[in-house]
């Protein structure tokens, strides 16, 4: 490419892929990837970014395709790469002016500059770090800052890579650079600093910008840069300082007003600072030891203390909690049960931690998480009245403690109350006693006071099992609590019955269930919403325990679903919607057959739901789940259903739909559970199948269910699913099976195993092209024993209970493999005779043991050489299968099914399903 003309080619191209109109759009786009390979383009795209006259979208661009580039054309072994004199003249390119006018450009470049660090430097970039690192030095305010951006970036990259000699070249580049790296933070902060206690705010922002970023720096410098830090000087005392400057910004932040420009970045630099300090603990716990100290008291002290006030912000808070949590947890830092078996860096830590962690120190801050930060905040009780939903449902899963306030002091709670249960267990028992009986509805603090106290007592439940008769708290305090029906006393309804929830696992005795379940009842009535929602969390809980019994629930069933199922219809947030149903899915579970009579209700229900959450992919797998539950519970009375299910499953599990997705897994198993509890095989349910060939040739993690429903049908009606289905379903198996696992393999032949069963006759035409390779893995004896035991039972059902199919199918297999049909036979009984011992199961040892007898009448003398074989496999058959009768002391065959009767069903059993009767049925047969 001649770099000028080229230039206003690409650059009117890229002009073009800026357009609105996707005519122009489309067709540059197209030019644009061609170009990609073209030497000479990278060339062009820096003359076009580096050129601030330029329109920005079109520089913009130019910075993107440049970026991908990298990624896709950098290397030297990648299709297409860029020749070393075109990388050679780029990179030299790319440092010779930092003075982007443009931010989002300028971030974009740098990003760019480090992908080809990572890939060059230092061994063909050497000149870039000491470029980077005068840049950062020059008065000019802009190329100071896009140079320092770079630096930051570059860093960070180099910072990323895991391999031994890239590490040893960060370690080697860290040790080059911590003490300039440090010397310039120090400089940019002290000129902040200065700038912002003498008002000039313009100023102090562009020296908060270079601090960040410096700060940036030494951080990916500290934690990823040396082998044992606490061995560098340097290291341990730009530490130590982190806890001076942070002192300062946190007085700076006092001082300056909420609206002052330089607030929110002054937070953020605030923040960056307990990064580096939690991120070298996380990374070096041992290196972090001399700084434990310091530590804990700092973070407690603005926690926990007075110095805190005014100062401390909601997200620093955070910090210093998971600062406390992370030294309290820290595995390093822990004792083994045999204290000399630990190493002295972690008694050292253990120390200190023991020294720090007094009983005066722990009580208060026990007292203080609970009396102060669990209150519910004046925000929350507004978002109480005015969004309840979203109330119940603030995130409080996952990572939320990393980040957000409650869920942040909780889990602190529970871990320091885990490492210092003996201590702290009294003054949890103190703060209950002292809140006995009944509060006082008009005041309002001391029912905020006792909800905290509660929550705790739910957080701590097993740390507290040997400390709290929580039977008898149950039925003297937490029952009569839940009675008071003033609407001010609803903070105290809702927290009892989560606590409740907490327990239910840990201590409830059995018999005291129906006085819960009177007072969940009532509750679910309850005039509040939040109330009634977190009352169903607790229900579920319940009915989800080990010890739940269906005796105990069925006197509250009808009235419990009745009052679940309002609540599902008046809550109108996704995220309830889907709990509610969660809770009803749970309890139509639990009491399976005997939720019958109360399903009407939500029957009409669930299509009008299933239309509204159209743009709701979870909400849709939530009832989907709901309705695989309701089927198992209404068994064959579910095909009053079909007008409804019928579609669902067939929308869930059509690949050629974007919803398939989210619901396929649940789709599937909606599908089965309808097959098994189907009575018959109905137009619209065959008509489902025409989904199975593409979900085959998916070969995803499904495909084990995807067997059990082609089974399922089979089971069902076999010769109509057959009629219509066997041809598809033989080419799907026999592409199956040529690139399959053994297990896969065992899985497809196990369907065919089916076949046969239920259909001797037509069942081997159906599948006969398949049957070859069966046939051969027999003759050329497959060494996987399961394989080989699953093709033994495929040609067994065939040879015994269809033996002209078996003659026709050795004739076919003679003529392939062009041997004489007697001589073929031989060898098939005698790999049969040889191999037997693959087969582990009694039935399929006695299936092949009858299939050989049945060849004994025979007069072919192949047959009469193998008679000494053949009987001896059936004696050691008739040994696996015969079992003494004790009462008449005679032997008789276990197999053999001597009445068709009805096993009993007890009490924690399933009920037997349509398809349980249908294969009892077949068996009998």
């Amino acid at each position: 490419m001649d770099l000028n003309s080229a230039s206003t080619v690409v650059l009117q191209v890229l002009t073009q892929a800026t357009s609105q109109d996707t005519a122009v759009l489309k067709p540059a786009e197209e030019q644009l990837k061609q170009w990609e390979i073209q030497p000479g383009f990278y060339s062009v795209l820096l003359n076009i970014f580096t050129n601030h006259t330029l329109d920005v979208n079109v520089r913009w661009l130019a910075v993107l395709y440049f970026k991908n580039g990298i990624d896709r054309y950098w290397r030297r072994v990648a299709p297409h790469a860029l020749s070393e004199e075109e990388k050679s003249t780029l990179r030299a390119g790319l440092i010779t002016n930092f003075n982007e006018p443009v931010n989002q450009i300028a971030t974009q470049i740098s990003v760019l500059i480090a992908k080809v660090a990572r890939l060059d430097c230092p061994r063909q970039w050497p000149e870039l770090i000491p470029t980077l690192l005068e840049s950062v030095k020059v008065q000019d305010d802009l190329r100071q800052h896009r140079a320092l951006l770079t630096f930051y970036h570059v860093t960070k990259t180099l910072a990323s890579k895991r391999l031994a000699a890239d590490r040893k070249l960060f370690y080697d580049l860290a040790s080059g650079i911590y003490s300039f790296a440090c010397s310039l933070w120090n400089h940019h902060t002290d000129t902040f600093l200065q700038q912002i206690f003498t008002g000039d705010e313009a100023a102090a922002t562009n020296s908060l910008e270079r601090t960040l970023l410096s700060l940036k720096v030494l951080r990916k410098l500290t934690v990823h840069g040396f082998v044992e830090p606490h061995r560098n000087v340097e290291v341990m005392g730009f530490l130590h300082a982190v806890f001076e400057r942070l002192k300062q910004f946190l007085e700076c932040s006092r001082s300056i007003g909420t609206e002052n420009v330089c607030r929110d970045r002054l937070e953020k630099t605030i923040i960056l600072f307990t990064k580096v300090l939690l991120d070298f603990l996380d990374q070096h716990p041992f290196s972090f030891t001399p700084l434990i100290q310091r530590s804990l008291e700092f973070a407690v002290s603005y926690v926990f203390t007075e110095a805190g006030e005014g100062v401390a912000f909601e997200r620093f808070i955070v910090q210093c909690m998971n600062f406390i949590k992370m030294i309290v947890k820290n595995y390093a830092y822990k004792p083994s049960k045999r204290f000399e078996d630990s190493s002295p860096e972690t008694l050292e830590a253990h120390k200190i931690k023991t020294s720090f962690f007094t009983y005066p120190t722990l009580m208060e801050i026990c007292r203080r998480l609970v009396s102060h930060y669990f209150l519910l905040t004046e925000e929350e009780l507004t978002m109480w009245e005015e969004d309840p939903e979203g109330f119940t449902v603030e995130e409080t899963g996952g990572d939320s403690w990393k980040y957000s306030l409650r869920p942040c002091t909780e889990v602190l709670f529970i871990d320091i109350f885990h490492e210092y249960n003996q201590t702290l267990t009294p003054v949890l028992l103190e703060m209950v006693h002292s809140l006995q009986g009944p509060t006082n509805v008009e005041d309002t603090n001391a029912l905020l006071i006792k909800d905290a106290v509660y929550n705790a007592v739910g957080l701590a439940a097993y740390e507290l099992f040997d400390s709290v008769d929580f039977d008898q708290w149950f039925k003297n305090q937490l029952l009569a609590e839940l009675q008071v029906s003033h609407n001010r006393y609803k903070p105290i309804r809702r927290r009892v019955i989560w606590l409740i929830g907490q327990w239910i696992s840990v201590k409830f005795k059995s018999d005291m269930r129906p006085m819960l379940y009177e007072a969940i009842r009532n509750l679910l009535q309850d005039q509040d919403l939040v109330v009634r929602i977190e009352t169903a969390t607790t229900l579920k809980l319940t009915v989800d325990d080990f010890e739940f019994r269906t005796d105990q629930f069925l006197p509250y069933l009808e009235s419990m679903f009745t009052l679940l199922f309002q609540l599902l219809q008046e809550v109108t947030e996704c995220d309830t919607k889907m709990h509610v149903l969660h809770v009803l899915s749970c309890v139509i579970e639990r009491v399976n057959i005997q939720i019958r009579p109360y399903v009407g209700c939500l029957v009409q229900y669930l299509p009008l739901l299933w239309k509204q959450s159209e743009e709701h992919n979870m909400l849709r797998c939530a009832i989907l789940t709901t309705l695989i539950h309701l089927i198992q519970g209404l068994g064959a009375d579910s095909k009053n259903l079909y007008p409804f299910l019928l579609p669902i499953i067939q929308l869930s599990t059509d690949v050629s739909q974007p919803p398939h997705v989210y619901l396929l897994e649940d789709g599937l198993e909606l599908w089965l559970v309808t097959l098994e509890n189907s009575p018959c095989l109905t137009p619209e349910l065959l008509r489902i199948f025409q989904n199975m060939s593409a979900l085959l040739e998916l070969s995803s993690e499904n495909l084990r269910t995807c067997f059990k429903i082609i089974n399922a049908y089979i089971f069902l009606s076999s010769s109509e699913f057959l009629q219509v289905y066997s041809g598809d379903l033989c080419r799907s198996f026999c592409e199956l099976l040529k690139d399959i696992t053994t297990e896969g393999q065992v899985q497809v032949l196990k369907v065919v195993e089916n076949v046969l069963k239920v259909n001797p006759a037509l069942g081997p035409q159906m599948f006969q092209p398949l049957l070859p390779s069966v046939f051969r893995g027999i003759i050329d004896g497959e060494r996987y024993p399961v394989v080989m035991s699953t093709y033994l039972g495929v040609i067994g059902r065939v040879l015994l209970q269809n033996a002209s199919f078996f003659s026709l199918l050795l004739s076919q297999m003679a003529c392939e493999c062009g041997q004489e049909l007697d001589q073929l036979l031989g060898n098939v009984i005698e790999m049969w005779v040889d191999r037997m011992d693959n087969i582990t199961q009694p039935e399929r040892r006695k299936l092949s043991a009858l299939a050989l007898l049945s060849l004994l009448p025979s007069d072919n003398s192949v047959i009469q050489d193998q008679f000494c074989g053949i009987i001896n496999i059936s004696v050691e058959g008739l040994h696996d299968v015969m079992t003494e009768d004790p009462e008449t002391r005679t032997y008789k065959d276990c197999m053999l099914m001597s009445h068709f009767e009805e096993p009993k069903v007890t009490e924690d059993e399933e009920p037997p399903t349509e398809q349980d009767k249908r294969k009892k049925m077949i068996s009998s047969s």
